[in-house]
């Protein structure tokens, strides 16, 4: 008989990849926040449509869930075809 061994769909490489895109979608979120004034009669334009926000906080979102995409459907490899 032949010992296969089982493998898991997620393997260390995956978990990684899962955390850094984690991290990249936080960091875009939190990029996002801010701005808010002291007073209801006060208004940032300046702040409310910096470039940061509208632009780069929604690329490092959409390329962060494209990395956590990308560490779920990773196949993993096999000690087989490493060697």
């Amino acid at each position: 008989m032949e010992n296969k061994k089982q493998l898991f769909a997620f393997q260390p490489e995956n978990y990684r990849l899962l955390l850094i895109g984690l991290a990249i979608n936080i960091l875009g979120f939190i990029l996002m926040i801010g701005g808010g004034a002291k007073s209801a009669n006060e208004f940032r334009a300046d702040e409310l449509f910096s470039q940061v926000r509208i632009t780069l906080s929604p690329m490092l979102i959409i390329a962060g869930y494209i990395v956590i995409l990308y560490s779920i459907m990773r196949k993993p490899k096999n000690k087989q075809e490493q060697n």
